[in-house]
């Protein structure tokens, strides 16, 4: 058994260790090989690293248009040579495979040939393999999180790699710092100082197994889409008694690059202490400003503050983001009770100390109150402590000394 557990280990290993650093690199670049149709556009060549398609053609064209398809969503570019790329904005997925067309303006001459990658023939009843449910987040301005579940048909020594590239002309860079899961087996990757920006990226996670061709999965993903804005900052209340009200202030959320004050949304919510979300029955307050006046202030209330932001307008998450921290302004409503009882309390106890002090100062308490006699009892009182008593007590009736004066006659 452990023969064959050391066994198994061992080549898992090597497939880690000899992995390329560019595992698609067998599909980087295909030729349509179905070319049935009659057309002088032949030899349809794509290029995945490049995402550039380019043919031949027997008569001289002076432009084209080339069209990417991939499921319900296409790509239109003309061109005036026969090349045409694709820019991150505009690329489609290519797990699923992908169709491309070409055509000669103002004529009936086109060109359809569709690329299917090696392991994801989806059609030809392959078997689920690519990964599943994969997502990514971008937090506290500059980290992110990609994570995903194993193909439900994928053997149990699979193991996924994960890469990305943020333009066309970049080369895929592999993660660095992967998240495992059972087995070792990677299930997300963390990323640091990440750049958002006005950037579209692309995610290709694709796998390996002794047993069998693991299909991929790739996806474009526009990085302010998955940006959880982080809570605004500085927020401040400043509330006035005559008249009542409150103004509230902040400052937008931070970002890793500079965005205007009007691409944000702002929710306030403001609840009276100790009530439950559920009770609340006023509806949110938005605001696309940093600044709201609190009109309905109750002196004698005490409140609590969230604030969150989301994107309006800009190239900003439209989803909202993290609460701030809550923040408590105004006064209790049984503020002044209290503070009554509490003067009642230290009034009370300042006239006992006084009251304590001047009859110590002027007072005989022994006078005030006299100590209470104890008696005696006969029964359990023995006869040495009688004879100690009488003597310690002698008895009033004693014998009366008489003192006689002499003077001496001159």
């Amino acid at each position: 058994m452990f023969d064959t557990l050391g066994l198994i280990w061992m080549s898992w290993w090597c497939m880690t260790l000899f992995h390329p650093l560019h595992a698609d690199l067998r599909r980087i670049e295909r030729i349509c090989s179905a070319e049935t149709e009659e057309s002088p556009i032949t030899n349809l060549t794509w290029n995945w690293r490049r995402m550039e398609l380019s043919w031949e053609s027997s008569k001289n064209f002076p432009s084209y248009t080339c069209m990417m398809t991939s499921g319900d969503r296409h790509r239109r570019k003309p061109v005036k040579n026969r090349k045409c790329w694709f820019s991150m904005e505009n690329s489609l997925p290519l797990q699923g495979g992908i169709s491309f067309t070409i055509e000669v303006p103002n004529t009936n001459i086109s060109k359809h040939c569709r690329f299917i990658p090696e392991g994801n023939a989806y059609e030809l009843g392959k078997t689920r393999s690519a990964i599943e449910n994969f997502s990514c987040v971008i937090y506290d301005v500059s980290l992110m999180n990609c994570t995903w579940q194993a193909g439900r048909n994928a053997p149990g020594d699979t193991q996924y790699f994960l890469y990305w590239k943020n333009s066309r002309d970049d080369n895929e860079t592999e993660c660095e710092l992967y998240i495992k899961g059972e087995n070792g087996m990677h299930t997300g990757c963390r990323f640091q100082n990440v750049m958002i920006e006005d950037k579209t990226t692309y995610f290709l996670v694709d796998g390996i197994s002794s047993n069998s061709q693991i299909q991929f999965y790739d996806e474009y993903i526009e990085l302010y889409e998955i940006e959880r804005l982080t809570p605004p900052l500085n927020v401040s209340v400043n509330c006035t008694v005559n008249p009542a009200g409150c103004t509230i202030t902040w400052q937008k959320p931070r970002a890793s690059y500079e965005k205007p004050e009007h691409c944000f949304d702002y929710e306030i919510n403001i609840q009276n202490k100790g009530e439950h979300d559920k009770d609340k029955k006023d509806p949110p307050v938005i605001v696309n400003t940093n600044k709201y006046e609190f009109e309905n202030y109750n002196v004698k209330k005490k409140y609590i503050l969230k604030i969150r932001a989301r994107g309006n307008s800009c190239r900003i998450n439209k989803s909202w983001g993290e609460w701030s921290k809550p923040i408590e302004f105004g006064e209790n409503e049984d503020y002044f009770l209290v503070v009554l009882l509490l003067l009642i309390v230290l009034g009370t106890i300042l006239v006992t100390l006084l009251l304590f002090f001047l009859c110590k100062r002027y007072c005989s308490f022994k006078r005030v109150f006299p100590p209470i006699p104890q008696p005696r009892d006969k029964f359990n009182t023995s006869h040495d402590e009688n004879i100690q008593t009488e003597n310690m007590f002698p008895s009033s009736l004693s014998c009366t000394k008489e003192v006689t004066m002499v003077e001496e006659m001159t």
